[in-house]
C-alpha cells in the first residue's frame, strides 16, 4: 500500500511547534510593489472582481484575501506562511507556556497529516506513534484534505480526553489502531541524567528562550554529582526540530571558545551575518570532556546548526542518523502593532563553519548508528520525509556529488542485533547505548571520542 508520493507544506506544526531557526522581528511595512508589477496586480483584481459578481454563493471578502496571501506564500517555499490565530499562538507557544493535546509535531502536505515527531515522553510518544507515520482518522472520520489548523484542533483537547488514531505506517501492510490520552504538554526544552560511568545525557527538546543556560547549569549539576569530573558527555539532539537560532548559536558557544559557529546568508551582500564563539559564554564549559552529539532524521534547522559547528571544529563526534536537511531561515513581519497577524518568510539560508549548506544535504554523522532497538527503523529510514523531498524546497546553492546526498545502505558488521535481542538485554534506545559504550571505551583508553572519527569511515566502507 502506497499514500500519496511525497508530501509538503507551508509549516511544520506540532501541535505547536515549527522546524525553523526563526529569528522574530517586527516591520512598519513591506517593500513596496514595483510598476511592472502592475499587469499582473491587473489579473489579481480581475479575478477578485470576477469572484465577487459570478461564483455560485456570494464570498466574503476577508477569505479572498487570505486566499491570495496564502497563495503568494505557498508559491514561495515550504516554510514560508501567513500566521494568525492559532497559527500563530502554537509557533509562539514554543517560546514559551503550554498546551494539552497529544505533543506531536506534524507537516500537512497535500491534503495528508505526517507526523515529524513525537516528542519524548508526549502522550503519542507513550502510544508508539512514530516519526514517519500518516494519520488518516481521527476517531474513524478520514482527516485527508484537512487544513493544518482543522486537523490540530481535533486532536487537541483537554488532558485526560481519548482520541483513537488510524495510522499508515511505511512498511506496515495493514493501517495501526492507537489510542492515545490527552495530556498537559509541558514545554521542557533541557532534561539531563547522570548515566554509570559518569557519563552525563543531556537531550536538548527544542530550541526554546534559555537553551544555553539552561544546558550550562546542567553541565554543572551532573559534574557536582560525578564528584567534579564528568568522563564523557552525550548532547542528544534526537528528533528536535528547532527553534530560535539564537538559542542555537548560544548552545553551540557553550562548547566553543573560538571560531565562527554558523554564518547566515540572504539575498543581498549586506545581509549576510557571523555568528562567532565567546559573544554569549565565555570558553568551553565542558573543557577536557569527550562529547557525542546524537542527531536523526526528525534533527532540524537549529539542531543542525549546533551538530554543524561541533562537528566542524572537531569538538564533537555525530552519530545517529542524517538530519533534516533544513537550512535557512525565516524572519516573522508582523502586520499589526498588536502582534497577531504575521507573515514568516525566509530570508536567508545559513552555512556551517566550514562554508557546508546543510541545505537538502543534511548533516551526515561521523559514524551512522541505526536505531536497531526499533523494528520499524529500517523501514521508516526508507520513507523518511527530508527537506529535499518537500515541494518547492530551496536548491543547494553550492554543487555536491550526488553520491554524497546518498544514504550509505552498506551493512556495518557492528550493527547486527535484532530488536528482540536488544530487548533481552534491556536495551531500548540503541543509539544511546552504544554513545554511552564508545565514551566509556574513550574514559578507558583515554583516546578522545573525536579521534575516533577516521576509524568509523573506514568501518562504513566494508
Amino acid at each position: 500500500m502506497k499514500f500519496a508520493p511525497k508530501f509538503a507544506s507551508a509549516i511544520r506544526a506540532a501541535a505547536l511547534c515549527t522546524a525553523v531557526a526563526l529569528l522574530p522581528a517586527a516591520t512598519a511595512g513591506f517593500a513596496q510593489v514595483e510598476g511592472r508589477a502592475s499587469p499582473e496586480f491587473a489579473r489579481l483584481q480581475a479575478t477578485y472582481q470576477r469572484i465577487k459578481a459570478s461564483y455560485v454563493e456570494e464570498v466574503d471578502d476577508e477569505q479572498l484575501i487570505r486566499g491570495a496571501i496564502d497563495g503568494m506564500l505557498a508559491s514561495l517555499d515550504p516554510h514560508s506562511a501567513y500566521l494568525d490565530g492559532a497559527s500563530l499562538e502554537r509557533l509562539e507557544t514554543m517560546i514559551v507556556g503550554n498546551y494539552q493535546g497529544l505533543g506531536i509535531s506534524i507537516q500537512m502536505d497535500d491534503g495528508a497529516v505526517k507526523v515529524i515527531s513525537p516528542f519524548r515522553g508526549s502522550p503519542a510518544d507513550i502510544a508508539g506513534i512514530k516519526a514517519g507515520d500518516y494519520i488518516t482518522h481521527i476517531d474513524g472520520r478520514l482527516i485527508y484534505g484537512l487544513e493544518i489548523n482543522e486537523a490540530v484542533a481535533q486532536m487537541r483537547g483537554p488532558a485526560g480526553t481519548s482520541i483513537n488514531l488510524t495510522l499508515f505506517r511505511p512498511g506496515r501492510d495493514e493501517p495501526v489502531e492507537v489510542n492515545v490520552t490527552r495530556g498537559v504538554i509541558e514545554l521542557e526544552p533541557v532534561t539531563h541524567e547522570l548515566m554509570d560511568g559518569n557519563i552525563g545525557h543531556i537531550s536538548v527538546n527544542e530550541f526554546s528562550a534559555d537553551v544555553g543556560d539552561d544546558v550550562n547549569a546542567a553541565i554543572r549539576e551532573m559534574r557536582s554529582a560525578a564528584g567534579g569530573r564528568l568522563a564523557g558527555l552525550v548532547l542528544d539532539l534526537r528528533r528536535n526540530p528547532g527553534g530560535s537560532l539564537d538559542e542555537a548559536v548560544e548552545l553551540s558557544d557553550l562548547f566553543l571558545d573560538q571560531g565562527q559557529i554558523v554564518s547566515q546568508r540572504g539575498r543581498y551582500e549586506s545581509q549576510t551575518i557571523y555568528y562567532d564563539a565567546e559573544t554569549a559564554f565565555r570558553g568551553d564549559a565542558a573543557a577536557g570532556v569527550p562529547v557525542i552529539v546524537l542527531i536523526d532524521e526528525g534533527s532540524a534547522s537549529a539542531s543542525e546548526i549546533v551538530a554543524g559547528a561541533l562537528q566542524d571544529h572537531h569538538r564533537a563526534l555525530i552519530m545517529g542518523e542524517t538530519s533534516f536537511g533544513k537550512g535557512s531561515v525565516q524572519t516573522l513581519f508582523y502586520f499589526d502593532r498588536a502582534q497577531t497577524q504575521a507573515v514568516k518568510l525566509t530570508t536567508a539560508r545559513y552555512f556551517t563553519p566550514s562554508g557546508h549548506s546543510v541545505q537538502e544535504g543534511g548533516i551526515v554523522p561521523d559514524i551512522r548508528v541505526p536505531q536497531l532497538s526499533d523494528p520499524d527503523a529500517e523501514r521508516r529510514q526508507r520513507y523518511a520525509l527530508r527537506e529535499s523531498d518537500l515541494r518547492r524546497h530551496l536548491v543547494n546553492e553550492i554543487d555536491r556529488d550526488d553520491e554524497g546526498l546518498e544514504r550509505d545502505v552498506g551493512a556495518d558488521p557492528r550493527f547486527t542485533q535484532t530488536a528482540a535481542e536488544l530487548e533481552e538485554q534491556g536495551i531500548d534506545d540503541f543509539q544511546l547505548h552504544y554513545a554511552l559504550e564508545t565514551l566509556r571505551r574513550t574514559a578507558r583508553t583515554g583516546r578522545t571520542a573525536v579521534a575516533a572519527r577516521a576509524a568509523p569511515a573506514a568501518a562504513r566502507r566494508n
